[in-house]
């Protein structure tokens, strides 16, 4: 009898062990958590609790300020996050130095609902490693009551009566860019003397300009601190619906058309499920409420048949066909960026 108790109590204490075992496994491998490192303020944060709860997977979210910064801590190894949001020339400079793994689409259904017109780009031609996020343009948001002629042209930066009532942006490729643009020339000039004579151009201007500023100067805008600056279309969207006095315009000789993406490094632990998280984010309706939150334009084109008439039909937010022809998506110029910051640190050393 007591060799039976005791069996039996060792029998007990086993099958104890293995459903406790087992219980621990389960609550394992139901509690995955998916990294992802996006730029701030930069999504609806009531749509990861929504992800969260409708697939038990937990959502572990940080922030970035550049796109510099977020190819920092990808190439450095020491990160293991499942998602990034880089831009166009970001996700091509990722690419080609192998930083990016390449997307199952068979795992992302509504990938269906991306506008033809934002396949294959210039920076992903294969369409292999990026789904777009949201785009929109470079241009100039001013105050109608301090600026009354018509803005046609960048060269309005330049003009000495706005002297001490302008901003630009402290922005290598943006400025520079858009001096280039202003100049004939190709945004994504790879050539010395045009990137000199852009520089040279800059040098001009600069006694002119009040500051170069980044985010802060959106604040600045929109209390009526100056006359103009330069801005993102956004932006421009927001800070139009908070001050009437304020308008947007794209120059003649045409801007950066900007396009962000959702990307997977290659240092991910979680593939499967950023592929669920990307796919959750194109899901119309959730497009729709990321799109309203952010201000910026969708390449979605299910969200965009659920947005209000009065927002599809914003030339600053979707502009014509005849506008956006004349616009340059930035690309990955290699070792030529070296150009660039050599102009931009002798402009902002004199």
């Amino acid at each position: 009898m007591r060799t039976k108790k005791i069996l039996s109590l060792l029998l007990v204490l086993i099958m104890s062990v293995l459903m406790f075992t087992g219980c621990n496994k389960s609550t394992d491998t139901s509690k995955k958590v998916l990294y992802v490192y996006n730029v701030g303020d930069y999504i609806d944060e009531t749509l990861l609790k929504k992800f969260e709860k409708e697939t038990g997977i937990k959502v572990q979210y940080e922030t970035y300020d550049t796109n510099e910064m977020m190819y920092q801590k990808v190439k450095s190894g020491s990160t293991n996050y499942d998602l990034v949001f880089p831009s166009d020339y970001m996700v091509e400079k990722m690419k080609n130095e192998d930083l990016l793994e390449k997307i199952d689409f068979k795992n992302i259904p509504n990938f269906k609902y991306i506008d033809d017109g934002f396949l294959d780009p210039e920076y992903d031609k294969t369409n292999e490693y990026s789904v777009p996020y949201m785009w929109g343009t470079l241009g100039i948001l001013y105050n109608k009551k301090e600026v009354k002629e018509p803005i046609e042209s960048w060269d309005i930066l330049w003009d000495s009566k706005y002297k001490g009532n302008m901003m630009v942006f402290d922005s290598v490729r943006d400025t520079i860019g858009i001096t280039l643009k202003k100049l004939g020339y190709s945004m994504n000039s790879t050539n010395s003397k045009e990137i000199e004579e852009a520089k040279k151009l800059l040098l001009k201007q600069k006694d002119l300009v009040l500051a170069y500023v980044n985010d802060e100067g959106k604040d600045r805008l929109l209390g009526e601190e100056v006359a103009m600056g330069m801005i993102y279309s956004g932006d421009a969207v927001t800070l139009k619906d908070e001050n009437p006095n304020l308008e947007y315009a794209i120059p003649k000789e045409g801007t950066n058309k900007w396009i962000d993406a959702m990307c997977i490094p290659n240092t991910n632990k979680n593939k499967k499920e950023a592929e669920m998280f990307i796919n959750f984010l194109l899901d119309p309706e959730n497009a729709k409420v990321n799109t309203e939150y952010i201000g910026y334009s969708t390449p979605n084109n299910g969200a965009l048949e659920l947005l209000d008439d009065e927002i599809k039909n914003d030339p600053v937010a979707y502009p014509s066909d005849e506008v956006l022809n004349k616009c340059e998506t930035f690309v990955d110029i290699g070792d030529s960026i070296k150009l660039y910051d050599k102009a931009w640190i002798e402009l902002k050393s004199k």
